[in-house]
């Protein structure tokens, strides 16, 4: 670490050098990875019945159909102001288009672009030994804007407001919006994995990495009994026992009580929004969790099943089931990703 760094720079670097629960971490980026890449065909189905008619029940890879029958892509729309914010680049054709798939290109196994930075972010504190932000947000840019680094057809609202604010000349630091979507929680898991879910700092860093693209209050509040929760898992706590202590202000006993006499499809879609704003879209994580919990292969293919935002609420999902149970083995080799989270 460099001596000549000012303490402003200092709070966003943290050491990894010794971490006695990386098979946890590791176990639960995968949970998470599972989930987004088991939804990603049905990702944003709104339609529950079409789920079934197009793929049947989701407790395998599958690759995306050519169409889709819920997507709004065709009233998308995303036109850089310069090379500097010219993220979709050969993707923009198809934004504006009827149909088209979100992830129309993507394979069995493969994962949304928001978990493929999540791949980045573990990568690359795995390699420096530390997180630091700033070095993130200068990969970040540099995924984002060189070409043939994803395949993925859709990038969510906050990269678009990210680049048009980098575009129109901020520096990375202060690109960042009030986004209140649970996809600002996909990079939890890939932070807690890298440095460790005990890690004395683990809550103050995972609040500043998630400022950096979102800065909305329940957003970042989400995030934060997310690392809590998964940390007294680390620990041996009951799954469903933190839930309901750490998720008090989301979640509570007597709404669960009221929840699980419905089945999950009720639940997810119909009592709770399947979309992906975070008001409805954490608590139907935890929920969907706390039922499932000991059983991750259950939840996980639930969880798909439900529709709406399925991707990034499976982030949350999977890496929650994750933490108490292991993944079967066969989820783990269909995964693409494996080999990036295993050799580190």
């Amino acid at each position: 670490m460099n001596t000549q760094q000012s303490n402003e720079e200092k709070k966003h670097l943290v050491d990894i050098e010794s971490l006695p629960t990386v098979s946890f971490g590791k176990q639960i980026l995968l949970g998470a990875l599972v989930a987004d890449s088991i939804a990603m065909p049905v990702h944003w189905y709104y339609n529950q019945s079409a789920i079934e008619r197009d793929f049947g029940i989701l407790d395998s890879y599958q690759s995306p159909k050519k169409t889709h029958p819920d997507s709004i892509l065709w009233r998308s729309e995303y036109k850089p102001l310069n090379a500097n914010g010219d993220i979709l680049r050969e993707q923009s054709q198809y934004w504006g288009k009827r149909g088209v798939h979100y992830h129309q290109f993507l394979t069995a196994g493969e994962n949304t672009v928001n978990s493929l930075l999540a791949i980045e972010l573990f990568e690359l504190i795995q390699r420096s030994g530390h997180y630091d932000s700033t070095r993130w947000l200068d990969h970040y840019v540099n995924f984002m804007l060189t070409p043939q680094k994803h395949n993925d057809t859709y990038v969510e609202e906050y990269h678009r407001h990210f680049f048009t604010n980098y575009a129109s000349g901020r520096k990375a630091i202060n690109c960042g919006v009030r986004d209140i979507h649970i996809g600002g929680l996909v990079a939890v898991p890939a932070l807690i994995a890298a440095i460790g879910p005990r890690h004395p700092d683990i809550r103050e860093i995972v609040q500043n990495h998630v400022s950096l693209t979102h800065k909305d209050n329940d957003v970042l509040t989400a995030a934060d009994v997310l690392v809590r929760i998964l940390a007294s898992v680390s620990l041996g706590a009951d799954l469903r026992e933190v839930i309901l202590d750490e998720a008090s202000q989301w979640v509570s006993k007597a709404k669960i009580a009221r929840w699980e006499d419905y089945p999950d499809r009720v639940v997810v879609g119909g009592m709770l929004s399947s979309a992906c704003y975070i008001p409805d879209a954490f608590p139907a994580a935890l929920f969907l969790a706390y039922r499932h919990a000991g059983k991750p292969a259950n939840g996980i293919c639930s969880n798909a099943q439900c529709g709406g935002d399925s991707c990034h609420r499976g982030s949350v999902v999977g890496s929650l089931l994750a933490a108490t149970s292991p993944l079967p083995q066969s989820l783990i080799d269909g995964l693409i990703a494996t080999p990036r989270i295993s050799k580190n």
